[in-house]
């Protein structure tokens, strides 16, 4: 019998999208709380999901560790545990019910759990842990184990009290998380992510995090567990655990989770010279701003074997940028491809349509942009209200009963958009198909889109310009006559504007 059993709900297959990409990674968060329970002498087990079939497997590990508590700790430092996906909302709901048939006492934490404890609470779980939840577990364990006495209620938690939810809101974050320790990978199964990176991709990735949270105010991105807040953990620990990574399970690559890795540039200075001495560095990927993307800061990237940054640009349109409060400019943008581009780092973007007040003018901008600029690939989605945004408060009257995404491939309007499901879906596939036949005919590395198939170059024009046409018929008929707006000053509608990048010439020329 163990003590604890923590797990969490994220299960790969059940995400038609993540799937098909196969980059699984290890849930560090659930992997900080083990290694927080076990150094205060818990006997632990770790059921990942991530690489599970579905919820009867966690049903097995509950017969095999037979635990006395159960903890389904999510991993805050998955984006997609963070978008709160309706179908790994279920999952955790089964878990839950499957751990108290077994007698368990069970406590949930995660960002669903932070902005709907109502949901965990009146499914049968004894106590919901609010925003960062390693200090709040260990004392909950301690308690139900028998090694506090306490009574008052735990900071962070929220609870039934005669049917009403008695909660002590957040607990303030640790402002120094190398207390924490680094997370318990020996308590997962690290051959079969090594197997299905290989198998799939030919190299191996692990995941690592330097900071948690981010203080910056883009008004749609949630951050039910850290909020404004920002913490780092030192440099040297960081360049020290990359260290023992390479040596001890020789990945070829490693993901950095932060939300905003290396917000200083003397913080990457002294983790670049470290790494440098250790001999420890292993090609790495981050997410950070343009903004941050200044000379010193790049320098050290590149000194460090940084491989690749995604960045928030967002929109190629200054207004709409502005009304989601990015804090950035387009030149800024400019400026850290070029500046990354002359070290040697892969500079990727993340695109966003389907702001509300957004225009045909503003996407065509938008387009041009990565015409211009050929990142080396793109993310798109489309706006994404979630729970404790601005953003949110903003749009809730207009959403829909769609309030949340069911896998990460959704990409559904859940409020009035200025233009329908269907025609951001089909946005998403002409602009990944028209990077990557840009940079194709550039002869640069490719970004294929892996729901497209491979092509001939000519049959690869053709397919691109046939899209581009259609899109642009479909374009005045599939506007939204009464979309929800806010903030953007509405340009006057300029149908006849096309951009660069849908001007596809079947001998490779762009206009």
């Amino acid at each position: 019998m163990r003590d604890v059993l923590l797990a969490h709900s994220y299960y790969l297959n059940l995400d038609a999208k993540q799937k098909a990409k196969m980059r699984p990674y290890p849930p560090l968060a659930t992997l900080y709380a083990a290694s927080v329970l076990r150094e205060r002498g818990y006997d632990v087990a770790v059921f990942d999901a991530m690489l599970a079939a579905d919820e009867a497997d966690f049903e097995a590990a509950l017969e095999l560790h037979q635990p006395r508590v159960v903890v389904l700790f999510e991993d805050n430092f998955n984006f997609l545990s963070k978008m709160c996906l309706a179908r790994m909302r279920e999952a955790a709901i089964t878990m839950l019910g499957m751990a108290l048939a077994r007698g368990c006492k069970v406590a949930m934490s995660g960002a669903d759990v932070t902005d709907h404890p109502e949901v965990y609470l009146e499914a049968g779980a004894e106590v919901c842990l609010l925003g960062e939840g390693e200090h709040a577990v260990a004392e909950i364990v301690d308690r139900w184990l028998g090694r506090s006495m306490a009574v008052e209620q735990v900071a962070g938690s929220a609870v039934l009290v005669d049917g009403e939810i008695a909660s002590t809101g957040h607990r303030s974050i640790e402002r120094h998380p190398d207390v924490f320790g680094l997370p318990a990978r020996d308590l997962i199964d690290i051959g079969a992510y090594r197997d299905a990176w290989l198998s799939h991709h030919g190299e191996f990735s692990l995941n690592m995090v330097s900071t948690r949270g981010c203080p910056y105010s883009c008004n749609w991105c949630a951050k039910p567990i850290w909020g404004q807040r920002y913490s780092m953990r030192s440099p040297v620990a960081v360049a020290d655990e990359m260290t023992q990574l390479k040596f001890q399970h020789a990945p070829d690559h490693v993901w950095f989770a932060d939300d905003i890795f290396g917000l200083r540039s003397d913080w990457l200075a002294e983790f670049a010279d470290h790494i440098e001495s250790t001999g420890g560095a292993v090609p790495f990927t981050i997410q950070s701003r343009c903004d941050l993307m200044n000379d010193v800061a790049v320098d050290a990237l590149a000194r460090s074997k940084c491989k690749e940054v995604w960045l928030g640009a967002e929109s190629g349109s200054q207004r709409v940028l502005d009304a989601m409060d990015k804090e950035i400019t387009v030149d800024e943008i400019r400026g850290a491809r070029r500046r990354l581009g002359e070290h040697g780092v892969r500079a990727c973007f993340f695109i966003q349509f389907g702001y509300p007040g957004e225009t045909w003018e503003d996407i065509c901008t938008t387009i041009d942009l990565v015409a211009e600029l050929l990142p080396d690939d793109i993310g798109v989605s489309v706006s994404y209200p979630l729970p404790g945004t601005k953003f949110y408060e903003m749009v809730k009257s207009d959403l829909t009963d769609h309030a949340n995404w069911q896998d990460s491939g959704d990409l559904a309007m859940i409020f009035a958009g200025t233009y329908s499901t269907g025609f951001y879906r089909a946005l998403h596939h002409c602009l990944h198909d028209d990077l990557d036949l840009r940079r194709r005919e550039a002869g640069l590395s490719r970004a294929p889109h892996p729901q497209l198939s491979e092509l001939g170059l000519d049959e690869h024009r053709e397919r691109v310009a046939t899209a581009w046409a259609a899109l642009r018929e479909r374009e005045p008929s599939e506007r939204n006559p009464n979309p929800t707006r806010l903030r953007i000053p509405v340009a006057a509608e300029a149908v006849s504007v096309t951009p660069i990048s849908v001007e596809v010439t079947l001998n490779g020329n762009h206009a």
